[in-house]
């Protein structure tokens, strides 16, 4: 899912977003201030906070305790984009057409993640895979931020999945490069279902790069 269509990433950002970027990096970018310009300056955070946490996560130094949590994935949000995005870490404020009430989102995604690891802790019938792209998907469903819940909800999914892997097998993540006609119906027959299954046979897995 990586990459940006040609014509869609030379177009200049419209008045809403270039309102909602900071300042400084308007500046830094120059006019006109494009979408790939922008997705570049995102994607190199991304790598960044990325690879600190994944590390953190394969060491054992972040358990699933830490991780299903309203306030973690606030967290991941806010170090993805506060450099860039005024509403980094903020949960939106208006409708979308897709997403939650926005009056719903902080009661619904913290009982949601905390669901997920009580029925991890005591109905086990998921797989480590599972558990891990449920937490995706039910974040994506929430879709609690104006922006960026791709990102972090995959980040913390990634993060979810190390925790949730037993020392004695090998560190993977999820392999994000998908094919976005098969992905995105199969994400809302989760919706209705509820049922990971389909999602955890879809999305492949890479090693964790050491070193």
């Amino acid at each position: 899912m990586s990459g940006l269509d040609p014509d869609y990433g030379s177009t200049p950002l419209d008045f809403e977003e270039l309102d909602a970027l900071l300042p400084e990096v308007a500046e830094a970018i120059g006019d006109p201030v494009t979408k790939t310009s922008v997705y570049e300056l995102e994607q190199a955070y991304e790598d960044a906070v990325r690879e600190a946490f994944v590390v953190r996560a394969a060491a054992g130094e972040l358990s699933l305790t830490d991780l299903l949590t309203d306030w973690t994935l606030r967290d991941l949000h806010a170090r993805l984009y506060e450099n860039i995005w005024t509403w980094a870490g903020v949960y939106r404020q208006r409708e979308l057409s897709i997403g939650i009430d926005p009056v719903m989102i902080a009661v619904e995604l913290r009982s949601t993640l905390e669901n997920l690891r009580y029925r991890w802790e005591h109905a086990p019938d998921w797989t480590v895979k599972q558990l891990a792209i449920a937490t995706h998907a039910e974040a994506v469903r929430i879709h609690p931020f104006v922006d960026g819940n791709g990102r972090s909800t995959r980040l913390l999914a990634d993060l979810v999945l190390l925790a949730a892997t037993p020392d004695d097998e090998p560190a993977v993540v999820f392999d994000w490069d998908l094919d976005k006609t098969l992905y995105i119906p199969a994400l809302r027959r989760f919706d209705q279902a509820r049922d990971p299954s389909e999602l955890a046979d879809l999305v492949g897995l890479v090693a964790v790069e050491e070193g």
